[in-house]
Formats: C-alpha cells, structure tokens, sequence
C-alpha cells in the first residue's frame, strides 16, 4: 500500500509558496491529486509542467460539503492502493481542510504532512489584528450559531458562493443589526488583495465570491450583545458589586423568597391569558431570580451558575436515558416510570418517606395534590363511586344542624382534601383551576 504525502498551496500566489514545498511538487515522481484547479498557484505550477488531477467533478456530482469531502477522501485511498501520491490543498493542510482532517482519521493508509504556508499571517496584518486578543476560524460551509464567540475576532474562510454567503449572513443577522460592518478580505498577502468594508446585510450581495475569500466580523461591543447569557451574568454581577445597586447589594436568598413565588404565579397569569409578550418578560422576571440567587451563592463562595447549568444538564441526560441512551419508551406512562425510578436511585438513602420532596411551603391545595399523586403510586386508587360517596358524607355533616362549631374546619378541610382527589381522578392540577375560578369571579363581579 502506498503513503499519501499531503502539502499546501499556500495562500494565493506562487510567492506565498515555501521553497521547500514548491521543490517537492516541482521534482515528485508521485501522481498529485488536487481538490480543485480553481487557486492561483495550481495554474502557475502547471505553467511549469506539473501535472494535477481535480476532484473538481465531484463537487458538481453531490450537495452537501460532507458528502463531497468524503467521497474525495475515498478516491484518495482508492488511488493510493498501490502506489504512493501526493495531495495538494490550499493553504495550509491543518487549516480548515476537512478532508485532511478525515485522512487522518483513518487507519487503512499512512498520512504524511509535509507542510506550507497558512494565509492566516497575511491576513492578521491585512486586517490589523492580534489574534492574542482572540479570534475564531469558522468553517462557512458548515457551523453553528451556538458556537460563536462575538466577542472575538471572527474569520469565516471558505465562503465558496453566494449560497454559502447568504446562510453566513442570515445565521448572523440573528445576533447583528443588519447595518454591522463587516469586512470582505479577497486574495489576502497577494498583488491581487482586495479590501472593501460593508454592511452585513449586503453580504451576498456585493461581493465577488472565489476560494480566496474571507469574512472578517470584528468583536462585538456589549451594547449589542444584551441577547446573550454572558452579557446577562456581567449585568447581575455589576448589580451586586459593591459600586453596584444598594438594593441588590443587601439581597439574601431569604429575602428574595417571596419574589420568587410571585414571579411564578405572574408567569402562569401569562400563561392564562395567552399573552406572548407577558410571558416573554415573567420568564425574564424568573431567570432574574435564578440569577440572583446564583450571583449569591458566588459571592458568599458556596456555588455558581455554572454549577446550577452543570447540575441542571446532568439530571437532564441522567433522567432521559430514551433519548440520551439506548433505552426505549413506548409512551408517557413509561417516561413517567423511569423518572420515578431515576429519582430515587439519584437520591439514595437521603429520602426516607415517600413525601420526602414535597416542598413543605407550597401552597395547600397544591401540596394535597402532590401528597397524593405520592400515594396514589403505593396503593389502590380509590373508585370514583366511593370518592363520590365520600364528599357526600362530608357534606351530610356540614349541613347537619347539631354538628359542632369546633368540628366544622376538619370537616372543611377533609372536603377540600377529597375535591383534591376528584380533581386529580380528572388529571386536573386544583390550584390552576380554583385560580381560574377566582379569576372569573372577579371579572364577573365587576361587570355588576
């Protein structure tokens, strides 16, 4: 079997090509494969009597860049079955070169990097920037919003067309102003360097799109960055500096408990009314409190954010095995079931009783509800006829004449306590719907 020896091109120009590289191309004996003729220095080379063979066709043949890295990669190794070859990408091998990246991968053949030059030096003194400061290389044919760091210097390399430009721009006008300047560094450290700056949106619309282009978005100022959890946490921070807010500076977690639940319950009245621009603010309103308390829990030196995300996200995988593992669920109920178990095994021995977790201040509708949901998993439901015989019972006696004054409250309650098992017998939370009832009681006394 023969090696794949792998070199670069370098960034544009024969020029930019190390003399080293360029007599190793200049003087192998080895067939040279290229991902495309389309770069300067191919051109130049072949000038010179090299001989290439593209993969030029196999861009035409599939949609995706996967699809095409992969199937180039497969004729690499077919090629180098019974001889040794040489292949020649752009730039650098070890820079956004996915199919150098996929060669190395695999274990059938030996993979030899002899090098080149990356355009990225000639572009940091184009641009003017120290990557000290921070910067991402984005591949534009295939990341993820989620990934971008704004507060870096941005590089988005392999803008091949006008498709892949336009997703670049619509993917970051979901955090940028469509007037954000960005710049378009074409043939970088070349004679043929273009430099124009533009806005965002006119991204794909004024630009002229070759393997030599470059998208360069500088760092992001904070004043736009307020969609982001970074921003928010700095927020929180400054509020309880001690330059900060003197109302957030004394907060406690004992002091913020009463907002807590108040911004809960404003939530739900969100959610009642339908109201999408209510529950987009209640729910700020609820992360304030999570931020809050977090940003206390770091200043007192007990625990972070981070460590509320990292638990959060670890009971999140841990609890949901059907679709983080290979465990299957054939409905609700069996999610259900391995939650329950899932809980108890995270708990261990910390929980004795079976109401162990019921939060002891929740309100008592709501917390008779949750009581006996617990039961209702350890013992027989009680039949709907006896449930209903039982509430009759209970108001046999609070209209018997003779009853006791001092009995009437545990008879009230034990009421209430079975209209709470009718309730859930219905798969109806209480607390929402005595709410709702107030709620209406109230519209309607004020139309009186």
């Amino acid at each position: 079997m023969g090696q794949i020896e792998i070199v670069g091109l370098g960034a544009g120009t024969l020029n930019q090509l190390p003399l080293g590289i360029y007599k190793k191309i200049i003087r192998t004996e080895k067939p040279v494969y290229v991902r495309t003729l389309d770069h300067p220095v191919i051109r130049q080379l072949q000038s010179e009597g090299v001989t290439f063979s593209s993969f030029d066709v196999t861009y035409e043949t599939y949609e995706r860049f996967e699809e095409v890295y992969r199937e180039i990669v497969s004729d690499l190794l077919a090629a180098s079955e019974t001889e040794s070859i040489m292949y020649a990408v752009p730039g650098h091998p070890m820079l956004a070169e996915s199919t150098v990246k996929l060669l190395l991968e695999q274990t059938e053949r030996e993979v030899k990097i002899a090098g080149g030059q990356s355009y990225l030096d000639d572009l940091f003194t184009t641009l003017e920037i120290d990557p000290i400061d921070g910067f991402q290389f984005i591949d534009a044919t295939g990341f993820d919003r989620n990934q971008l760091n704004f507060r870096n210097h941005l590089i988005f390399s392999q803008i091949y067309d006008a498709f892949t430009a336009s997703n670049v721009k619509l993917t970051l006008l979901e955090d940028l102003p469509a007037d954000y300047r960005v710049t378009i560094v074409e043939a970088a450290g070349t004679d043929n360097e273009d430099v124009r700056v533009i806005a965002l949106e006119d991204l794909d619309r004024s630009m002229e799109i070759s393997n030599l282009t470059t998208l360069y978005v500088p760092p992001v100022p904070p004043t736009l960055q307020n969609h982001t959890f970074t921003r928010l946490r700095e927020i929180i921070a400054a509020l309880r500096a001690p330059d900060g807010c003197p109302w957030d500076r004394v907060q406690t977690h004992e002091s913020l408990r009463e907002h807590a639940i108040e911004e809960v319950y404003e939530f739900v009245e969100a959610v009642d009314e339908e109201d999408d621009e209510g529950m987009i603010e209640e729910l700020g309103d609820v992360l304030l409190q999570v931020m809050l308390h977090s940003q206390i829990g770091e200043d007192d030196g007990y625990f972070s954010v981070e460590d509320v995300i990292q638990t959060l996200t670890e009971k999140m995988i841990h609890r949901h095995p059907h679709v983080f593992k290979d465990i299957v669920v054939d409905s609700v109920d069996d999610v259900y079931k391995n939650w329950d178990e899932l809980k108890k095994e995270e708990k261990g021995a910390t929980r004795t009783s079976i109401f162990d977790g019921i939060p002891k201040h929740l309100p008592s509708l709501l917390k008779s509800y949750k009581v006996q949901k617990k039961v209702a998993k350890e013992t027989a439901e009680m039949g709907i006829d006896r449930l209903w015989e039982t509430i009759d019972e209970k108001l046999t006696l609070l209209r018997s004449l003779d009853v006791d004054p001092g009995d009437i409250e545990p008879i009230l309650g034990q009421l209430l306590f079975e209209v709470v098992h009718l309730s859930r017998y219905h798969e109806i939370n209480p607390e929402l719907a005595l709410s709702q009832a107030v709620n209406r009681y109230m519209e309607k006394y004020e139309k009186q």
